[in-house]
């Protein structure tokens, strides 16, 4: 199995000695580097501490030959763009399960036509995870409602449609939202 171990520690800055202290429980440098560099195989139990001691999912660290990876040519900040200190290359972003999207078709408030939203559905018990954060609301009849989510009461949601001059409006027996967690633009 090719994994993406080393690139991901060092996109972190992470040290083979923070890696392994960060196991649970913890190993030894030497065996996190035996296992970025194949020399020692990366069984499932191994690829889930790493991950768990790295804070991301196990399927980010295995390279998979159909998914394509982004070469990062520079990083910008306050002081301009720069090229990177390590090599590094990025994932091209894959929908987790259960992703629902919304298209932008004309353009309102910060969203332009062309736009897509990626959401993640949440259950009633997760509605607060959610406040002030852009959400898919469903309404009877295949309507939904889109906008700023401000306030979560025991039957109630407040919003805030997109765009200058919306006023909050009110929904009642909510079964389910969608939380805005990507936006794809292209440029």
């Amino acid at each position: 199995m090719i994994t993406a171990i080393r690139e991901v520690r060092r996109a972190r800055g992470l040290t083979l000695d923070d890696v392994a202290r960060r196991c649970v429980p913890p190993t030894t440098p030497q065996t996190v580097g035996r296992l970025e560099t194949g020399t020692r195989t990366v069984s499932v139990v191994w690829l889930n501490r790493i991950a768990a001691a790295l804070g991301v999912e196990a399927a980010d660290l295995v390279k998979l030959p159909d998914r394509v990876e982004l070469p990062v040519a520079a990083t910008l900040d306050a002081g301009g763009a720069h090229a990177p200190r390590r090599e590094a290359v990025l994932g091209a972003p894959a929908p987790a399960p259960g992703t629902l999207a919304l298209t932008v078709a004309a353009s309102v408030g910060e969203y332009r036509a062309g736009d897509q939203v990626w959401l993640e559905p949440l259950s009633p018990d997760a509605f607060a995870s959610a406040l002030n954060r852009d959400v898919l609301v469903p309404r009877a009849a295949g309507r939904f409602v889109f906008g700023r989510l401000l306030g979560v009461d025991a039957a109630t949601l407040t919003m805030l449609a997109p765009g200058p001059g919306a006023r909050a409006e009110v929904v009642a027996d909510v079964p389910w939202i969608a939380r805005a967690v990507r936006l794809v633009r292209g440029l």
